[in-house]
């Protein structure tokens, strides 16, 4: 593993943030009886955050990218179709830790074209872009400094697809967004690639440094407008740790807008909430997104076929607008890098219906700086350091 000395430096830089302190009781089964926990959110006025989220209520609509090593199987190990979304596969196929990141050795999306894509969605109508940096497999989509396990030791060294995205949204006027999962099945510190991955005694810690070291990294190299977070289900993951990774974040980017996953999505509610295959059916009164396939798998699956057609892509669209919320429409390219032809030919059919059609998005009237949801169950942090099982 890479060894490098940016934390010292972040860390730094946090110490000195201001933040407010809400003291949170909490009922802790101790052999002293009840405890309390205090939580510090970095403070932010409503003006600031209104400001700092004004592109975000004007946007409605926008493209999230997966993809990763898993984009070479599109959904088929040893030649035989795994059921579930293709980029859960190593997990769905039970694929081992020293059999999946032979992917490496062949991972090359040469046919990669960021241009294609950007200049695609703003056809489309949309005003900005997500991409998975860093899937639950672990594999890192940049050249990071904290690990090996990145695009640099595979046969496309060299190119940086993030860089290239985000140099095509510049030019065609969109807001550039990474995704990053909670999760790293690579990771020594997780014990395994389950679902609800427990950290190794002893490494939660470690691991927790890592990651929000790679979160800082990614923002000094690419300055996202947007983090979107996953993962957040871990057991071992807190509402205290999502709280200090915020924070950290809050103090790197005054810009970057964060999605509540980056703590507990049912306790946690800034800078936006998302839902996911699935929305609102009423208003909601804080900002919030809509992620949805356009078939029936976020990663590339070769045999998906399930297409949703451009009127019905319309109309969900709509539907999400117009209950206060932006549409994030998945495509999925290939181990090569292209989009499926169909997922291009959708999303331009789409953004013509958008043009003659417009659609006037209900946004919301945020009152309070969003933070803790107002049914939030505050829970004292566990030991990081969770036992295999939990």
């Amino acid at each position: 593993m890479k060894t490098k000395n940016m934390m010292k430096k972040a860390l730094a830089k946090y110490q000195h943030w201001k933040v407010l302190t809400l003291a949170l009781s909490m009922a802790v089964s101790t052999s002293s009886g009840a405890a309390e926990q205090s939580m510090a959110v970095v403070e932010e006025s409503l003006d600031s955050y209104n400001e700092r989220m004004e592109w975000f209520a004007d946007a409605q609509y926008g493209m999230f990218i997966h993809f990763g090593l898993y984009s070479q199987l599109g959904g088929v190990w040893k030649e035989k179709q795994i059921k579930g979304y293709a980029e859960w596969i190593q997990h769905k196929a039970k694929i081992s830790r020293d059999d999946y990141p032979e992917l490496l050795k062949t991972f090359n999306p040469s046919k990669f074209d960021a241009e294609l894509i950007v200049s695609t969605a703003q056809q489309a109508g949309m005003k900005y872009l997500v991409i998975t940096s860093k899937h639950h497999e672990g594999f890192c989509l940049w050249d990071s400094q904290y690990t090996d396990y990145d695009v640099a030791s595979t046969p496309f060294k060299g190119r940086d697809i993030l860089d290239e995205l985000n140099q095509a949204c510049k030019k065609h006027g969109l807001k550039f967004g990474l995704y990053y999962s909670i999760l790293d099945w690579h990771h020594p510190s997780h014990t395994g690639i389950d679902r609800n991955t427990a950290v190794v005694a002893g490494r939660g810690q470690e691991y927790i440094d890592y990651q929000k070291n790679q979160v800082l990294e990614l923002i000094e190299k690419y300055d996202p407008a947007v983090l979107w977070f996953d993962g957040d289900w871990a057991k071992w993951w807190t509402l205290q740790d999502g709280t200090d990774l915020y924070n950290a974040i809050r103090s790197a980017s005054a810009h970057v807008i964060v999605n509540n996953r980056v703590s507990k999505r049912q306790s946690f509610d800034a800078d936006f909430v998302t839902k996911e295959q699935g929305h609102f059916k009423q208003a909601f009164p804080k900002h919030w997104e809509a992620c949805y396939t356009m078939n029936k798998s976020w990663g590339y699956k070769k045999h998906d076929h399930n297409w949703k057609d451009a009127s019905k892509v319309y109309a969900k669209l709509k539907d999400v607008n117009m209950k206060g919320g932006n549409l994030l429409l998945n495509v999925g390219p290939d181990g090569d890098g292209v989009v499926q032809d169909e997922a291009i030919s959708i999303l331009l059919e789409a953004g013509k219906l958008l043009e003659a059609n417009p659609i006037e998005k209900m946004k919301p009237k945020v009152i309070a700086v969003p933070r803790f949801s107002e049914n939030y169950k505050a829970k004292a942090k566990k030991a990081v350091d969770a036992t295999p099982g939990m």
